[in-house]
């Protein structure tokens, strides 16, 4: 596993002290935790965004959306 040396406020020193009864066994499983958590976050901000970007672009184009009536014709509701 990399090392890394990272400067913390000291409520931030705080919150990482109490990881035993967070749930985790040491500081650096909380900080992988909180940081997997964070990049899952912002992926699925990234993905939102890319979502409404597209909703707006082709939301009102009728042959777009008979396109995706037509791929959605089968699947499961």
């Amino acid at each position: 596993m990399l090392q890394t040396k990272i400067s913390l406020e000291e409520a931030q020193m705080v919150f990482l002290s109490r990881h035993g009864q967070l749930g985790f066994r040491d500081r650096s499983a909380l900080v992988r935790a909180a940081l997997d958590r964070m990049r899952i976050d912002l992926e699925r901000q990234r993905l939102d965004a890319s979502a409404t970007l597209y909703a707006e672009e082709y939301g009102d184009a009728p042959d777009l959306r008979e396109l995706t009536e037509a791929a959605l014709a089968g699947w499961p509701e």
